[in-house]
């Protein structure tokens, strides 16, 4: 009887070592605590928007959709660097002003604004992972989207 080739001598313990490491990664990945340098999720209005638009450039400077999720990044921060003012929901952002608002509740919140090209823009606040494979796949998304 012959030993297989994949586990026998030194292939098989590389193997089986980079295994392991995967596995202490996932494990670090899914039960060590979720720190941000920021809970501040920072979005701005280029100077020059308001004049591409009424140029007839159809500017997209903002996401149609923002996610921010409850105790790591639950506060969007709006800065117009613009020369014109911006309407977000109730609040005028004037040139050179920064809006911070915090969520203290997980939904999804729907906004006017007229930095957005459709004028509308929506805010999706998720709660905060639990330790395990929900903090993995936070990890995970915030990791690819970033890549």
């Amino acid at each position: 009887m012959t030993r297989g080739r994949f586990f026998g001598g030194a292939a098989g313990l590389l193997a089986l070592a980079l295994g392991l490491v995967l596995l202490a990664g996932a494990g670090w990945a899914a039960f060590a605590p979720i720190t941000l340098d920021s809970r501040d999720e920072l979005f701005e209005i280029p100077k020059g928007t308001w004049a591409r638009r009424m140029a007839g450039d159809k500017v997209e400077i903002l996401p149609d959709r923002i996610d921010l999720t409850l105790a790591l990044n639950d506060t969007l921060l709006l800065r117009n660097q613009d020369e014109v003012p911006q309407q977000f929901g109730p609040v005028l952002i004037m040139p050179g002003q920064s809006f911070r608002l915090p969520f203290e509740v997980a939904s999804t919140y729907s906004f006017a604004c007229t930095a957005h090209a459709s004028g509308q823009m929506s805010v999706v606040v998720a709660p905060t992972p639990a330790p395990g494979w929900q903090a993995l796949q936070w990890r995970w998304r915030r990791w690819t989207k970033k890549g």
